[in-house]
Order: structure tokens, then C-alpha cells, then sequence
């Protein structure tokens, strides 16, 4: 084993979330200007030590959410037949945690890259995403495998479980712009929400699944057309479905309708909801400075933009 590093980046979910839990499609980014980094340094004295903002310590003493990349660490560590391997794990990460940008699965990925590398091991994606999946269901229960598809992916994809994520075309214009309410999302309570009302009442639920997708293929077909409003048609339309499954939240609303009242084309929460982040579809950089400054004067706590261009030459 010697020094090695492993990168991931957040995601954004731009529609789709909790319906892809249901075999509906989404499509998500990653934001690599948003990076995380794992830094994994061997060590003479066999301990085990993590290093980050959420948890210094001994790999053995961590506690909840951090449990789930410990079971993959010390999964990865058999595997590599090194259990008594000592070394420092090093988090450095610009995602916010809690907030629907994928921070635990960034984590995944860059702790099994960083181990890769260290034992001079090829890493191909299929992988990845398996070894991912170790920590996302010890965290999330019922991970969709999303977070760790796009995290992992230099391209905006298309998800659907069970299949293999594909890159996805983006118009060469268009901005959108993403804000932090300050609030965790509660990823946890919000799919289980969503699963107990499709338990108790399939009938008058499954419906707004389904809307859902819908908007979701409708949206793949005005990105593909370029059709920046009808983009923002499709968002507003998964909005006000996530809204009536009850996973939105009044500092998401708030952030939604002064983005709206700015001029954004289209805005709804992103990820799990109750709590955690938005977004809102720009017509051009300068939009985006608008609706920025007015989600800020709402409460936004932070505010990040993804430029559509940064997709260009997908096919």
C-alpha cells in the first residue's frame, strides 16, 4: 500500500427524485466545481484513523451516518487483504452534507478510488458502483444508486434503477442555479414518507409517481430541442407532484417562489426534500445573477450555478 488519492464531485438531481426510487427515469449533473477529496496515507502503527469535518477518529469508533463508509472501508481492506493495515484517511470536501448533493455517495466514491489506487489495482466503473453501493444501503436503506452513478460521472446522466446509467444531451445555453435553505434534508424520513403513503393509499398516490416520470421524458425531449421553457414546464410540473407526496418544505417554497417571482423558467426542490437544496432554470448568466440575488435576499444560506455549456459535445 503507498499514498493515494481518489476525487468525486456533488450532484444535483435536475428531475426525478424520489419516482426513480419506483423504476421512473431521472436525470441528474455533477457539479465538479463542487469536489471532494480523499487522501489515504499508510501508517507503521496499525491504527486506523479518519480524518474530516464530521469525524476525527478511529475508523472503529466512528459513529452514525459515518458507519456506512466504515463498513466499506473495512470491506475494502479484506478485499485487499490488508485488515491490519494501518493508515490516516483524509476527507477534504465542498459539499455541504445533508443537502441533497450527494455528499455520502462523493465519499463512497472517493474512498474506493483513493483504496484502488493505493493498492495499484484497476478500478472500472461497473466496480465502483458495486462497491459504492456497500455504504449507500447502510446509510439510505433503499439507495436508488443515483447518487453514485452521477458523482462518479463526468456527464449529466439518465437513470433508470436497475440499468445502466447513460450520458445525456445538454443544451449549449441555459444556467441553473442552486440554493442551499440552511435546513438538512432528511433523506432517511422522506422516502420512507413516500413508501408509506403508496402503502396506505397506492391508488391516489402512484399517480404523482408517475407524473413524474413523465416530466422526466418530457424534460429529456426539451433538453434534446433545446427548449429552455419547456424545461422549466417540466420542472414546475415534478414541484407541484413532490409537493402533494409531501416531501417539500416551507424554506423550500419560500426559495421556489421568489426564484419564480426573479424570473427562473422553472424551480423545485433537488433530492430527498424536506430540507436541503433547490434550483432554478436560467434563460442566460445574467438571469442567473437575478434569481441568485433574490434567492439570497429569501434565506438562501449559499447559492451555486451550473452553466449548461459545461455539457457541451454530449451525444
Amino acid at each position: 500500500m503507498h499514498q493515494a488519492k481518489g476525487e468525486s464531485c456533488a450532484k444535483i438531481i435536475l428531475i426525478g427524485e424520489h419516482a426513480v426510487v419506483y423504476g421512473q427515469p431521472a436525470i441528474a449533473l455533477p457539479i465538479k466545481s463542487i469536489k471532494l477529496q480523499v487522501t489515504v496515507t499508510p501508517t507503521q502503527d496499525h491504527q486506523q484513523k479518519i480524518r474530516s469535518t464530521f469525524y476525527r477518529g478511529l475508523l472503529a469508533d466512528a459513529q452514525p451516518p459515518f458507519t456506512g463508509l466504515t463498513k466499506l472501508i473495512s470491506r475494502l481492506l479484506v478485499f485487499f487483504s490488508a485488515e491490519s493495515q494501518g493508515f490516516t484517511l483524509t476527507i477534504e470536501s465542498a459539499l455541504p452534507a445533508e443537502r441533497g448533493m450527494g455528499s455520502s455517495a462523493a465519499c463512497a466514491i472517493a474512498i474506493i478510488r483513493a483504496f484502488y489506487a493505493a493498492f495499484d489495482t484497476p478500478l472500472d466503473r461497473a466496480t465502483l458502483l458495486n462497491w459504492a453501493a456497500v455504504s449507500e444501503k447502510a446509510i439510505h436503506g433503499n439507495p436508488s444508486g443515483l447518487d453514485a452513478a452521477t458523482t462518479s460521472a463526468d456527464r449529466p446522466q439518465w437513470f433508470i434503477r436497475g440499468a445502466a446509467p447513460k450520458a445525456i444531451h445538454f443544451p449549449s445555453r441555459g444556467v441553473l442555479v442552486i440554493a442551499d435553505t440552511g435546513e438538512m434534508g432528511q433523506t432517511g424520513a422522506a422516502v420512507g414518507h413516500v413508501a408509506d403513503l403508496l402503502r396506505r393509499d397506492h391508488a391516489q398516490f402512484q399517480p404523482l409517481i408517475e407524473s413524474i416520470g413523465l416530466a422526466s421524458r418530457k424534460a429529456a425531449v426539451a433538453l434534446a430541442q433545446d427548449d429552455l421553457p419547456a424545461l422549466g414546464k417540466q420542472l414546475n410540473t415534478a414541484q407541484a407532484a413532490l409537493s402533494q407526496l409531501g416531501v417539500s418544505a416551507p424554506s423550500l417554497d419560500r426559495l421556489i417562489q421568489a426564484a419564480a417571482a426573479a424570473g427562473a423558467l422553472g424551480a423545485k426542490l433537488t433530492g430527498s426534500g424536506q430540507g436541503g437544496c433547490m434550483i432554478a432554470l436560467a434563460q442566460d448568466s445574467t438571469s442567473a445573477a437575478t434569481i441568485a440575488q433574490a434567492l439570497h435576499r429569501a434565506g438562501a444560506a449559499a447559492t451555486w450555478q451550473y452553466d449548461f455549456s459545461e455539457s457541451e459535445a454530449i451525444s
